[in-house]
């Protein structure tokens, strides 16, 4: 089910007049030259998103007066250091051209935006929530609506030009009571996915389990879609999901650290914001995006990782700690 964010008005404002240190941080100092090589290479390190007041000291070393300017102009700071980034904010709204634009001209070559599909193209059944308002607990008449897609979706993305990533559709739990199972699943992707233009780098998430099956798996590689590897709360853990043959198997590949497996995301915003730190270390999950991208190196495909805050406590540590695995991996798999 789709989530809202309670934590947007629960965050602290951007320290306002506290004028951060202008000098490169040891964060920066440690990790830039890593993540640039593993950029080389295909291995896109980024982050869900961008506009943490905690990452203050690590990746934001530059002078913001206020908390508006810093959401405003950061992602010129944060694409100095990573070369992608995901934007969830897509799944909630329509990307607006202007915004795209603005991505385009504040961030270098190389730049790469992925982002979540808009959730009226998603959401078979709205969630009862009150961000739906009328449509709330109602069905979705625009469910993966081809003509929808394309025009409120791909056209303002072409603002991005070069500079576009993946394009993950993001699909909330199937609860047996909604009638559709893993057949009835692939048979709505089939349909939709053979209307749409080629070129662009589309990845499907999947909330179910369940739907982890050969055929499903087949019909992704068959159209060069990516299966989206994701530590979430209802998921198998990364390490599991690679067992499974073809979970791994298109010319590209995306990697999501979310949450824990049996963690809620309401459990994760009270426990880990402001973001600003590392508050519980997963070995498992870093062992197992580690693993992932041995075996996208081996068998050379590239691939976007993105991490979560709500994985550990602070997305870029994270990423650092999943890098000084990288430096003791074996040669020969990489």
């Amino acid at each position: 089910m789709t989530k809202t964010h309670p934590e947007k008005n629960s965050l602290p404002l951007f320290p306002d007049l506290e004028k951060p240190d202008s000098s490169t941080s040891p964060f920066i100092q440690k990790n830039k030259e890593r993540i640039d090589r593993w950029s080389r290479r295909g291995i896109l390190f980024g982050t869900s998103s961008w506009k943490y007041p905690g990452w203050k000291g690590q990746v934001y070393n530059r002078d913001y007066p206020t908390k508006k300017s810093f959401q405003q102009e950061c992602l010129s700071e944060y694409a100095e250091l990573f070369p992608t980034v995901c934007a969830d904010f897509a799944l909630y709204d329509f990307p607006k051209e202007g915004a795209m634009e603005k991505v385009y001209d504040t961030t270098g070559d190389g730049f790469k935006l992925s982002l979540k599909v808009t959730d009226r193209i998603t959401v078979k059944r709205f969630p009862n929530i009150p961000r739906y308002g009328p449509n709330a607990g109602k069905e979705n008449p625009d469910f993966l609506n081809v003509e929808l897609f394309e025009d409120f979706f791909l056209t303002p993305i072409e603002k991005l030009k070069g500079k576009r990533g993946a394009i993950i559709f993001e699909f909330s739990t199937f609860h047996p009571a909604s009638g559709i199972d893993i057949t009835r699943f692939t048979e709505y992707l089939a349909e939709f996915f053979s209307r749409l233009p080629k070129g662009y780098q589309y990845a499907v998430e999947i909330r179910n389990e369940e739907f982890l099956t050969e055929d499903y798996l087949k019909f992704l590689r068959g159209n060069n879609i990516a299966h989206v590897l994701n530590s979430w709360t209802r998921m198998p853990s990364i390490v599991s999901q690679m067992k499974i043959s073809g979970t791994i198997a298109n010319e590209f590949s995306v990697i999501r650290a979310l949450l824990k497996p049996g963690r809620s995301y309401q459990q994760a915003v009270e426990y880990f914001q402001p973001y600003d730190t590392i508050k519980e270390e997963n070995p498992e999950l870093r062992n197992g995006i580690t693993e992932a991208i041995g075996r996208c190196l081996h068998e050379n495909k590239s691939v976007y990782v993105y991490v979560n805050n709500r994985a550990e406590g602070n997305a870029p540590r994270t990423i650092e700690a999943i890098l000084d695995n990288l430096d003791s991996y074996p040669p020969q798999k990489l």
